[in-house]
């Protein structure tokens, strides 16, 4: 009975899911995981770049067809007397200049700064290196309204009111900066730099031929931020800035704005100006932001 038993059990066997079928089926998971990733990302482009695209495409619009209904996206005719006019009449190629010698020069000197102070403050080990680093992680807390008044004496004090160089001074030194390098360096292993000392190199040379060329994408990333900083800028500019000769794009932008009227046409066409240097820095530079690891050194 029993051999019976076995001999029946033995025959009854339950078929099994091939395993070919198995991959087939997490692919498949997979794949509609990434089709509605993909779907989201695509709808949130779609909700971000519209407004952009109408309002590029509405500088290109006569002043008289900015307003009328029905509304279109693209212009009936092109016009770039908006264009003409920011460029000519109001002077902006004036304020370009500024805008680019204050982005330019903050962009050098802070990127300069910030790789020599994360440098100290990564590799000297100094009792009152730690305490001007919490300063400066304690500068971080407090916002920017708040240092305005204060900086703006120091600035007046210094005799750099009404000048260029007062919105590039105060500007230099920026906390974001020093933590990014400081953090890419902590991560190179000291090693590295006893070996260069030990070959008499000097300190100066370490940071120089050593640091400094591993740290590329950090500096690219952080020249890229605090050029954008420097041209987005406008309350700091508004009160140091009095010369009308002397105003960046942003105070220039504002100025167009009338009390009674505004001419949307050059409105727009001057606001378009003012963003192509930013999207042509994106686009040069965005293989270097998009593959920086901020927080990769050499691991030992």
């Amino acid at each position: 009975m029993s051999n019976m038993t076995r001999q029946k059990s033995a025959g009854q066997t339950t078929p099994a899911t091939p395993l070919s079928t198995r991959p087939a089926l997490r692919g498949s998971g997979e794949r509609t995981k990434a089709v509605a990733a993909s779907t989201i990302l695509w709808i949130m482009a779609v909700a971000f770049g519209f407004p952009v695209l109408w309002f590029v495409l509405s500088s290109f619009k006569p002043a008289g067809d900015l307003f009328s209904y029905p509304l279109t996206l693209f212009p009936e005719s092109w016009d770039v007397t908006g264009y003409s006019q920011a460029w000519e009449s109001y002077d902006f190629y004036k304020f370009f200049l500024n805008t680019t010698i204050v982005a330019v020069i903050t962009t050098i000197l802070t990127v300069v700064a910030s790789a020599c102070t994360g440098y100290a403050l990564a590799k000297y080990k100094n009792p009152w290196l730690k305490v001007f680093f919490v300063c400066i992680l304690a500068t971080t807390m407090l916002p920017t309204e708040v240092i305005l008044s204060p900086t703006f004496l120091v600035i007046r004090d210094l005799g750099l009111y009404d000048s260029l160089a007062g919105l590039i001074v105060p500007s230099i030194i920026t906390a974001t900066g020093i933590l990014m390098f400081r953090q890419f360096f902590v991560t190179v292993p000291d090693s590295l730099v006893e070996a260069a000392r030990i070959d008499g190199a000097s300190e100066l040379g370490i940071f120089a031929r050593i640091m400094i060329p591993i740290a590329k994408p950090i500096i690219v990333t952080l020249a890229i931020f605090s050029f954008q900083w420097r041209w987005n800028d406008y309350i700091w500019p508004l009160i140091v800035i009095n010369d009308p000769g002397k105003f960046t794009l942003q105070i220039a932008i504002q100025s167009i704005v009338g009390a009674d009227n505004v001419n949307w046409s050059v409105l727009l066409s001057a606001s378009v100006i003012s963003i192509l240097p930013l999207v042509l820095l994106f686009i040069v530079f965005q293989k270097y932001v998009m593959n920086a690891d901020i927080n990769a050194g050499l691991k030992e």
